[in-house]
């Protein structure tokens, strides 16, 4: 493929990255969350409980900066900490009847919108959209795992070496 029509995916790739964060943050905030506990809602609704390990796999963070979110959920009455009585070092974290509240919230909400974006869209290509969208993710997941792909290796590197003489 040509460098400006991958250029041109790009661009359109962080419009959609842009739109998706904006709406995101509107609409989690008048839930009273943020973003970030939007996440850590959804992917434990989503799961009925989950392991801090398991949920920091998940949304890509640090054990010690996501605990520091759970501590906050904690004490906002959002999520609850249970201990593995075979395993105290295993902890399940479970919604609050709150943060179930909350999460069907954004559940309707995020269910709303996107039903909207979908009558946007010609009902022929919907099918389409979705496959399309699939191989996509997929493909970023794929090409996020590989070696040797990483930003900094190669060309920044290189640049970062220039700049710290």
């Amino acid at each position: 493929m040509d460098i400006e029509t991958i250029r041109g995916f790009r661009e359109k790739l962080r419009q959609l990255e842009r739109e998706i964060g904006w709406q995101l943050k509107n609409d989690t905030e008048c839930c009273g969350v943020t973003l970030v506990q939007c996440h850590i809602i959804v992917e434990i609704g989503n799961n009925m409980e989950t392991s801090v390990v398991d949920l920091a796999t998940t949304l890509g963070l640090d054990t010690s900066t996501l605990s520091r979110h759970i501590n906050g959920m904690v004490n906002f009455g959002l999520v609850d900490r249970v201990l593995n009585p075979k395993d105290r070092r295993y902890v399940s974290i479970t919604l609050t009847d709150q943060g179930r509240k909350v999460y069907r919230s954004i559940e309707d909400i995020c269910n709303a919108k996107y039903t909207k974006l979908f009558e946007l869209i010609p009902q022929e290509k919907h099918q389409q959209v979705l496959e399309s969208f699939y191989l996509l993710v997929d493909a970023f997941i794929t090409v996020g795992r590989q070696d040797g792909l990483n930003c900094c290796e190669g060309v920044c590197g290189d640049i970062n070496k220039e700049v710290n003489r």
